[in-house]
């Protein structure tokens, strides 16, 4: 008999690990360890996805003949981590050998690799196929490049599979049709009404589970509404196709007060734990496009997300793994504020995403990255305590995608591998991509004083402080030039003030 291990976020029929299965005589093996639960303080609502999502795998695998060996996270005898959980099994079954497919976090992945020594039986690590890349792509695509630009890296996936292509050439004439997809709501434009999914039996079931053992943690798992089954999931991309696609591109930066989807996807928590594949929901999303009524930028830009995007920050994490995570460029030291987990801070802008965020373990890319992302990023916050806190909130995070994004794009604390320039921007961003400043006591127009937006100084604050370090980026010329009209005075003022308002978020 030979055991599979099948861990939380590959709960895919498709898995590596199941290609040669033999139902007679193979088991696989589930586990719920507290140490994934704990390791950072997750959401409720995303503790109930995983552990929801992995029971409704196991019976998916069941239905199929195969014999799921599954430890709850309640069981009395659960020691509580993968490695003398997998050891239980193995003394428990005597399987012959251990086959699993490599973990997506490069500690799980450690652990893995470390069962060769550990264990008596062998052990096979398989391959990760369920990308769009195969094994490798992105570092032999790296080889001799100075900078690792994702554009370019996503031309080469283009060209790669030939979505949206036309022979060697971009469909249309263009690679990237960003610029077209930043603009606002109109005040007059109905938003869709998004599917949810209300919890089953089982969901239910570790609803009440997470609310016991994990009472103190982020969020409400009562208000959980994600897909847990492949079918849900499913329902989940007929919907964004039918309601999200078309105004996808025009609006994915855009954001409304009480509007927490907009025309996003929603799916990155059922492509990230193995619900979806990526080439299934892009060639779904390409045979909407070829059916006529979706726009070029749309598609896109939505193809982006998955074949540039998604794929380039999983090569990036793999590449520079594990001294990637301890880089500090910027030298960010302050601690992260608690109104970060109550969301109880006046700048309304920040409210509301860490609203969205507590209330469904979600929010769409630019409330990450400009809003709560862009503060962290001028107040000068810790990366560490700033990544701990995207990991913990968000149901789709998991290190590999959440580790670059947040390192890399919104803090800069990689020192531009990802990023060409630091993603900083004043109260005017906020002010041009959303209504949340017309329900703020601060204003985005006011530079200075008791009713100027934080955002305002802080962003010259944040200019001024690194000059030395950003003063020389070609990108970063037009706000030095700027700095240079300002006179002494002014900028002692804005200095002044940004000081006073960091003091008000504790000792740094």
């Amino acid at each position: 008999m030979i055991l599979r291990l099948i861990l939380g976020d590959q709960l895919s029929f498709s898995l590596p690990t199941l290609n040669d299965i033999d139902p007679q005589h193979d088991r696989v093996l589930m586990l719920e360890v507290a140490e994934e639960t704990s390791y950072v303080p997750h959401h409720q609502q995303k503790i109930t996805l995983i552990l929801s999502a992995m029971r409704h795998f196991a019976e998916g695998l069941r239905a199929r003949g195969i014999t799921v060996d599954y430890v709850r996270l309640d069981d009395s005898e659960n020691t509580g981590s993968f490695d003398s959980e997998v050891m239980r099994a193995i003394k428990r079954l005597k399987p012959q050998a251990l086959i699993v497919t490599e973990a997506g976090e490069w500690r799980v992945q450690e652990k893995l690799k470390a069962w060769h020594q550990s264990l008596n039986i062998p052990v096979e690590i398989r391959d990760d196929t369920r990308f769009l890349t195969p094994p490798g792509f992105f570092s032999r695509w790296a080889v001799g490049k100075k900078q690792l630009r994702m554009e370019f890296f996503y031309r080469e996936m283009r060209r790669l599979t030939g979505w949206l292509m036309q022979g060697d050439q971009p469909l249309g004439g263009q690679w990237n049709y960003d610029a077209e997809n930043r603009k606002a709501l109109p005040k007059d434009l109905d938003l869709p009404q998004r599917r949810r999914f209300a919890p089953d039996a089982i969901t239910q079931e570790v609803i009440t589970l997470v609310k016991q053992r994990f009472a103190k943690n982020i969020g409400e798992a009562e208000q959980f509404t994600w897909p847990v089954t492949h079918s849900e999931a499913k329902a989940a991309l007929n919907d964004f196709l039918e309601q999200g696609l078309t105004q996808f591109g025009d609006y994915q930066d855009a954001m409304r007060h009480g509007e927490d989807f907009v025309f996003h996807a929603l799916l990155s928590p059922c492509l990230n734990i193995g619900l979806l594949d990526p080439r299934e929901v892009c060639e779904a999303a390409l045979e909407r496009y070829a059916q006529g009524g979706v726009p070029l930028a749309a598609i896109e830009g939505f193809i982006r997300q998955i074949l540039g995007w998604r794929e380039y920050v999983r090569g990036i994490y793999w590449h520079h793994m594990p001294d990637y995570a301890h880089s500090n460029f910027l030298d960010a030291q302050r601690p992260l504020p608690q109104w970060y987990w109550s969301g109880e801070t006046d700048m309304h802008c920040l409210a509301e995403a860490i609203r969205n965020t507590r209330e469904h373990a979600y929010a769409h890319h630019i409330q990450r990255l400009m809003v709560t992302g862009n503060f962290a990023l001028l107040a000068g916050l810790c990366p560490s305590e700033v990544e701990a806190w995207y990991l913990a909130v968000y149901a789709d995070a998991f290190e590999w995608v959440e580790l670059p994004n947040t390192h890399g794009m919104v803090l800069h604390a990689d020192g531009g591998i990802m990023a060409s320039k630091p993603y900083a921007a004043s109260g005017a961003y906020i002010d041009r991509m959303s209504d949340y400043c017309r329900h703020c006591r601060y204003s985005p127009k006011q530079k200075l004083g008791d009713q100027a937006c934080p955002l305002n100084y802080l962003y010259w604050d944040f200019i001024m402080r690194h000059e030395k370090r950003l003063a020389g980026n070609p990108r970063m010329a037009m706000p030095y030039r700027n700095l240079k009209r300002m006179d002494s005075a002014q900028k002692q003022a804005i200095q002044d003030q940004a000081a006073a308002f960091l003091a008000t978020l504790g000792p740094c």
